[in-house]
C-alpha cells in the first residue's frame, strides 16, 4: 500500500475505509504500523479541514450541568450567591479566575473552554 500525504476529500474518505479494514491488525505488524501512520495523516488532515472551535463557556456549564443531573444552585460553592450565577449563566458577569478553577474542579469542563470571554459568544 503506497502511503502518502491526505490533499483531497475523496483521498481522506478512502483513508477512513483503509483504516477500517486495518484496526484489527496485530500488534508491531506491518499492518499495524501503516494503521499508525494512517491515522495520523488522517488527524493531519482533519485539523487543517475540519477544526472544531471550543464550545461556548455557557453552554459547556449548563450541559455538564444537565448531564450531571445537578442545577444551578449547585454552582454555589464554584460561583457564589444565586444572583452571581444568575449574572454569570445570563452572560451579563464574566467568570473570573477564581470561578473558573472551581468550575474546573467540580464539572470537570476543561479551563481552556471556560476562559473564552462568555460576553463576546453568544450561543
Amino acid at each position: 500500500m503506497e502511503i502518502h500525504t491526505i490533499k483531497t476529500e475523496q483521498e481522506y474518505e478512502n483513508a477512513l475505509q483503509i483504516i477500517d479494514q486495518l484496526l484489527d491488525a496485530a500488534e508491531n505488524s506491518e499492518r499495524a504500523e501503516q494503521l499508525e501512520i494512517l491515522s495520523i495523516l488522517v488527524e493531519d488532515y482533519e485539523n487543517k479541514h475540519y477544526k472544531m472551535e471550543l464550545p461556548d463557556p455557557i453552554a459547556a456549564i449548563n450541559f455538564r450541568l444537565e448531564q450531571l443531573g445537578l442545577s444551578r444552585k449547585d454552582l454555589e460553592e464554584s460561583i457564589g450567591s444565586r444572583g452571581r450565577i444568575s449574572e454569570i449563566l445570563n452572560r451579563k458577569r464574566n467568570l473570573t479566575l477564581p470561578m473558573i478553577r472551581k468550575l474546573h474542579k467540580y464539572l470537570n469542563i476543561p479551563a481552556d473552554i471556560l476562559i473564552l470571554d462568555t460576553k463576546k459568544k453568544t450561543a
